[in-house]
């Protein structure tokens, strides 16, 4: 799963205009030259490691290209911080940047410090490559999409509570919890960490498109109010605690505890992005796991917009010492069929064009994507449609607080509060 909470802290994000030389400087002269001596090039690659992307599964699959360029080590590297988002920060402040960064998106301030892919031929053929650009440059590259809207569900809790079809409206929504409650379930499983201001980002996407169609930018442009948008998904929500339909516990359920939790088949419905499909895949249970697109407000088209992210971002920093080689790795990761494959099927993730074996659970989640009128940024965004970095973080923060005893107006309050001061 590529984390859906990158933030990179405000301070170090300043370093990042002032660091432009560190990590080593020098450009494609110095790499050809060492290359040319007979030396081995390593390329450093700062990488997300999750239940999925472990760093076994990293190191295995840049192996194919370590073999076909007996030149070129890639050295995988895991997050020091709480994840990507945070060690960069770290190692650009210590002079000590790695040359590829995976799991980020480019934003008006990293991109300073970032390589222009714009005139590489085959940048311009990867998923999203348009929609990403900043100021009409592409800096991100990613191979392929994660469906963001998504409902899991537990198709034998729907059939013993009496569930005919999945919900297509909130209000079916709530009355499916109800009946899943009464079946014994719990309705929805959340849990802490990212994932419980995630899942309202997720499950609001396909309803709150069709209302604001450029939320992002009218959000940063100062014509709509956040939270203030958001409030009657927070108001849905803070009900949902209140009747039980999520564990009034759930801050203290770590993100990895909360999917294993839904696939022991004592819940009814997971809210997440298509990265579970992978998890789900590999899991041993008893009952058949669903999917369904995200509900919409009553009297809105359904399904709605499907929220998008980038699967599997790289980008380069211009600080590499060895430009060539981090290009020649970053397009083989993104453009051969292999390396592709891999990534999609390891991370649970799609890509128009490219055909691999589907899990059943993986196939649904295509027709999903197919079917969908258009695909949206997810949670801070990307490209032109990007929040102020940090704001998953704020908003999750916010989010958790219903939990605790705050008003949803106060959540909503908080959120506006945070994104005036980024102004």
């Amino acid at each position: 799963m590529r984390s859906p909470r990158p933030s990179l802290a405000l301070s170090a994000l300043g370093c990042l205009l002032v660091l432009t030389g560190c990590g080593g400087g020098g450009f494609a002269g110095d790499s050809q030259a060492r290359q040319s001596e007979g030396g081995k090039v390593t390329v450093r690659m700062l990488v997300n490691i999750s239940p999925n992307l472990t760093q076994t599964y990293w190191e295995g699959l840049v192996k194919p290209f370590e073999q076909a360029n007996p030149g070129i080590d890639v050295k995988i590297e895991a997050p020091t911080g709480k994840g990507v988002a945070d060690t960069l920060p770290q190692q650009l402040a210590a002079g000590n940047a790695p040359d590829v960064v995976e799991t980020l998106m480019a934003d008006e301030t990293l991109a300073e410090q970032l390589l222009d892919l714009t005139d590489q031929p085959w940048a311009k053929d990867t998923p999203l490559a348009e929609q990403a650009k900043l100021g009409g440059k592409i800096y991100t590259v990613g191979v392929g999409v994660q469906a963001q809207s998504l409902v899991f569900y537990n198709k034998t809790a729907f059939d013993k509570a009496g569930i005919k079809e999945p919900p297509k409206t909130f209000d079916d929504f709530d009355a499916a919890m109800a009946r899943l409650k009464d079946a014994g379930y719990l309705p929805l499983q959340t849990g802490g960490d990212f994932l419980t201001g995630l899942q309202v980002l997720q499950l609001s996407n396909p309803s709150r498109a069709q209302l604001y169609p450029n939320w992002q930018q009218d959000v940063k442009a100062g014509k709509l109010k956040a939270g203030e948008s958001l409030l009657p998904y927070l108001e849905r929500y803070r009900t949902w605690i209140d009747k039980g339909y999520v564990d009034k516990n759930a801050l203290g359920m770590k993100y990895a505890d909360a999917e294993t939790a839904f696939l022991s088949g004592k819940s009814g419905m997971y809210i997440t992005g298509s990265w579970f499909t992978a998890s789900e895949a590999k899991a041993k249970k008893d009952f058949e796991v669903g999917v369904f697109p995200a509900p919409v407000n009553k009297g809105q088209t359904y399904p709605g917009p499907q929220g998008e992210t980038l699967a599997a971002p790289y980008m380069i920093l211009k600080s590499t010492p060895h430009k060539d080689a981090a290009l020649k790795l970053v397009q083989w990761l993104v453009t051969d069929p292999e390396a592709v494959k891999s990534q999609l099927a390891q991370d649970g993730n799609f890509r128009s064009g490219v055909e691999r074996d589907f899990t059943p659970l993986e196939k649904e989640v295509q027709k999903i994507l197919d079917e969908a009128p258009q695909g949206v940024p997810q949670g801070e965004g990307y490209g032109d449609a990007t929040l102020p970095k940090g704001f998953n973080a704020a908003w999750n923060t916010e989010v958790q607080g219903l939990y605790v005893g705050k008003s949803p107006k106060e959540v909503a309050e908080g959120v506006d509060r945070w994104l005036a001061g980024k102004s």
